[in-house]
């Protein structure tokens, strides 16, 4: 298969609205794909490149996506997948030269929608409405075999992708390989976001309302005396954590897979800010030396597995009874299961002064779903709001590629009387939203019309709701917004009277300041 089939597949899904017509657009590509060229079309489609990350970066692609080139013919999904081979194994002296001729030269090669979708897809940035959960639907509609199989076996496998992959080239027998067993590790459950606390509870009803830890979500993993733990992104972090190492291997169990957080904490239990956890879950080196200085403990909040008792389709509270018994009290994530509304707005409150990024709402019927992001667990956190101007905007890809999406935010800086940087977002825009900006930005543009990144006059006011704020060697402000989201543009407030950097500064979490 060529790359501009797919590319026209992956355009069409996005200008698609009904999730039907999706699924069957995105099965019937699937059927197209050759035995050789499943696992390379899965991830694309998919938004993922088969080899993960490959060492190349925004101003990279920046870069090398305007290269002028001829175009004759698009190249196959083979040929694409074989670079991306070459880039990703290019190390030692020099590499960076090469990865950058091998994208040049891939991207001379491509037409304007197959450089956009390339582009989108090297930055993890593909957004047609074809994602992992699609993809799953779409291969249960190509291989007959039902849809709670194959998430199933997504689930445990760790990946939409490689589920998908093995069931399109083996079919349901292939399925059986993906069973829970520890140091396999398995896609977290997710939760979905609830407006606050009590809208969570009529939505729960009586429920269980556990404190929301800013620290590093940590799957471990125990067969006898061998313990190993994984990120959130699945990978082997068991050398970063030695406490936890140690916790996990006394505990009075055979066999276990534990979901749960690691988190630097204060002598007072207050948390220590999110970069201070990372910063020490994130070293490799000199790991006793931090350990003496800044330890990490050990906050599970689930089970899946204890000794042979498989307990993913276990009710959470049969599987937070089997916690209490085998986990001490200070390695469990401090909860309160509660139908009263005053009773949980106290404890919400007293969660939130406390330090603390809020509450995780959850069902006590649901069911471990890994890597479903559904209604049974909810997530309520307060959002601070900043009034930022937009300094730059992004051409969009995949069902955005007609608009301009994602946008720079600048905070003022009064000292300079200019606007520094401190993040960019795409989420919180609607069809409406992305068509006015459209037009509005294109009137504010000062750079080149064919560039990917146009910048613009900073005179646009947009109100960003965030969770918090972050350092950063990112942007040249030395910090961020996590979580940054649209609630709407001010056309009532002109950009010298926006936020100012020192407002953005004031909100780092003390021990950042």
């Amino acid at each position: 298969m060529r790359l501009d089939e797919l590319v026209g597949v992956s355009n069409q899904v996005a200008r698609t609205r009904g999730r039907n017509a999706k699924t069957e657009l995105v099965a019937g590509l699937l059927a197209r794909l050759s035995p050789e060229e499943v696992r390379v079309g899965a991830a694309y489609i998919a938004g993922e490149l088969p080899q993960g990350r490959i060492g190349v970066g925004y101003a990279t692609v920046r870069e090398v996506q305007t290269t002028p080139g001829d175009v004759t013919s698009s190249p196959s999904l083979l040929e694409l997948d074989a670079v991306l081979g070459q880039i990703a194994e290019a190390s030692g002296p020099g590499s960076a030269g090469r990865k950058k001729a091998l994208l040049a030269s891939t991207f001379a090669r491509l037409t304007e929608p197959e450089r956009r979708f390339f582009a989108a897809l090297l930055v993890s940035e593909l957004r047609q409405g074809a994602l992992a959960a699609l993809l799953i639907e779409a291969a249960a509609r190509h291989t007959g075999i039902a849809a709670g199989r194959l998430r199933r076996a997504a689930m445990i496998a760790g990946s939409e992708v490689e589920a998908t992959s093995v069931a399109l080239l083996e079919g349901a027998a292939g399925l059986d390989r993906f069973a829970l067993a520890p140091f396999r590790p398995l896609l977290p459950m997710l939760a979905s976001p609830a407006a606050d606390a009590s809208s969570a509870l009529e939505s729960l009803g009586r429920a269980r309302f556990e404190i929301k830890l800013d620290g590093a979500r940590v799957q471990a993993h125990k067969d006898g005396d061998e313990v190993r733990l994984y990120s959130r992104s699945l990978h082997d972090v068991t050398t970063r954590a030695p406490e936890l190492v140690e916790l996990v291997r006394a505990l009075p169990v055979r066999r276990a897979i534990l979901d749960g957080e690691a988190i630097a904490l204060r002598p007072d239990g207050s948390p220590h800010p999110f970069q201070v956890s990372m910063r020490r879950f994130g070293r490799s080196k000199d790991v006793e030396r931090m350990r003496e200085e800044l330890p990490l403990v050990p906050q599970f909040f689930d089970a899946v597995l204890l000794d042979d008792e498989v307990l993913l389709d276990a009710p959470l509270s049969d599987r937070l009874e089997r916690v209490d018994a085998v986990l001490p009290a200070v390695a469990r994530v401090p909860s309160l299961v509660t139908a009263d509304p005053d009773e949980l707005e106290a404890f919400y409150t007293s969660t939130v002064g406390g330090g603390h990024e809020g509450l995780m709402g959850k069902s006590l019927t649901s069911i471990y779903q890994a890597g479903h992001r559904g209604q049974e667990w909810l997530k309520i956190k307060p959002a601070h709001t900043l009034d930022l101007v937009v300094l730059a905007v992004e051409r969009g890809s995949g069902r955005r590629s007609s608009w301009l999406s994602n946008i720079h935010l600048g905070a003022r800086d009064p000292k300079s009387g200019g606007f520094v940087m401190i993040g960019k977002t795409f989420k919180g825009m609607t069809d409406a939203m992305l068509t006015w900006q459209t037009q509005r930005f294109t009137e504010l543009a000062t750079g080149e019309a064919g560039g990917w990144v146009v910048p613009v006059r900073p005179e646009q006011v947009v109100e960003i709701a965030f969770n918090d704020v972050q350092s950063s060697s990112e942007y040249p402000s030395g910090l961020a917004l996590r979580f940054a989201r649209v609630r709407r543009y001010r056309d009532d407030k002109p950009a010298a009277e926006a936020s100012t950097i020192d407002e953005v500064r004031a909100l780092l979490p003390k021990g950042l300041r």
